[in-house]
């Protein structure tokens, strides 16, 4: 389930996704639920960049991160897919995720 403030956005994240580098991004977590609140819910986003120098991917991660913040106005918890080490989180985030942009 995809919230309609965020589905209303999917070329913004589109657009995004291309400028920093993005190979996969999905949402997970209580956002893609009936449970979701705005007023004191976070966005949770998975992402899987394409394989850039430290100095680039450092700027993609959070240059994705500041701008996911600014066009929904909300606090943003970005994940990398590779960095879960947590079979339990792996889980629990696999349960809940939602494809929202797919590099083409």
């Amino acid at each position: 389930m995809i919230q309609p403030f965020i589905a209303e956005k999917m070329d913004k994240i589109a657009d995004l996704c291309i400028h920093h580098k993005v190979k996969n991004l999905d949402l997970f977590g209580s956002s893609t639920s009936d449970s979701f609140n705005p007023n004191r819910s976070d966005l949770d986003f998975l992402v899987e960049f394409h394989k850039l120098p430290p100095s680039q991917h450092a700027d993609a991660f959070f240059g994705l991160s500041e701008d996911l913040a600014n066009i929904f106005a909300m606090q943003i918890d970005l994940v990398e897919k590779q960095t879960i080490n947590n079979p339990y989180l792996q889980k629990a985030i696999e349960q809940s995720r939602v494809n929202i942009y797919v590099e083409s």
